[in-house]
Formats: C-alpha cells, structure tokens, sequence
C-alpha cells in the first residue's frame, strides 16, 4: 500500500456537476458539486470546494461490508452518526451524535451513498461558520448525478482508491 498520493479532481469539460479524479495515470470519473467547484465554497451553495485538502479518516458501514483495507484510520458508522450542518452551532462541520428526528447530515442512509465516506479536512482548521460543512469523498448514485458539494465515485473505484491512500494523501480539486 502507498500513502503520500497525490490525488486531481477536475471538472468535466462542458458539465458542471460531472469530473476525472486522476491516480497516477488512471482517470476516474466522479461525480462533483451541481454548482461545480468554487474557490468561494458557502454552506448549502451546492459547490464543490476548490482547493488543496488532507484525507482524515474513513468511515463505513460496518452492517454491509468488512472494514475496507487503507491507510486510513477507520471507523464503523453507527445508526446515530450525523455531521453537522447548522452554521450557528459550536460543533458546525462536525461529527455529531444526534437523536432520531434531528435535522443533520445522517452517516446512516439507506441509499448506500454514505456506505464509505472520506472526511476530508475541508473548513476544519479553522472552522469558519457558513463556509461549507460535510465535504466528503463518497459512493456516487447510479447515475453520476450532481453531489450537494461532495466528490463521488463508483463504490468499486473507491474501494480501491482506499486501498493506495493514507493520511499523507493530497486531494486538489480544480
């Protein structure tokens, strides 16, 4: 396994939502933000960040697959996992603990898009309120439809991006 990769994401040309993460000489498609990349990144504006970003962990679902081999430290997402996405709270961009009927960013989807997540470091040191929360790298929908600001990939094209990266992988986008 290697770690210190250095990873592209670019924009598709003449699409906005639709892009390549590039590995070494490998281009992988993904799906991006419906408002492209921004360098300006707004909570809730649909962008995808545009900028230079440290992998921090993984997070998978535990219930439909073994832990994935990576580098990355890992964690099993449980039924109360949220991150939150409310500007005004002290734990903005965050990992949360929530109970059933509160309004976050759940880990726990019956979708499968959330089945493997990367935390990226994205609006984390410093946390600036407003300037994008939950900016992961995670399963696309079948259909490569736009992400609300997250870069996503074919489940079995991240399976084995976890298997190159660690915490000494570099993401650029744009």
């Amino acid at each position: 396994m290697r770690s210190n990769l250095l990873l592209r994401v670019t924009r598709r040309p003449g699409t906005l939502s639709a892009g390549w993460l590039r590995l070494g000489q490998r281009a992988l498609p993904v799906a991006i933000g419906r408002g492209g990349i921004s360098a300006n990144k707004r909570e809730g504006d649909g962008a995808t960040p545009r900028g230079r970003f440290r992998l921090i962990r993984l997070w998978w679902r535990a219930d439909r697959a073994p832990r994935p081999a990576t580098l990355l430290p890992a964690r099993a997402i449980r039924r109360d996992d949220a991150w939150c996405e409310d500007p005004n709270n002290r734990h903005y961009n965050q990992p949360i603990r929530i109970a059933a009927h509160t309004a976050s960013d759940r880990l726990w989807r019956e979708d499968r898009l959330y089945d493997l997540i990367v935390e990226l470091d994205h609006n984390a040191r410093p946390r600036m309120s407003h300037r994008g929360s939950a900016v992961f790298i995670h399963v696309a929908r079948p259909d490569f439809a736009a992400t609300a600001g997250c870069v996503a990939l074919r489940a079995a094209d991240l399976r084995i991006l976890l298997g190159r990266i660690g915490r000494r992988t570099t993401l650029i986008i744009g």
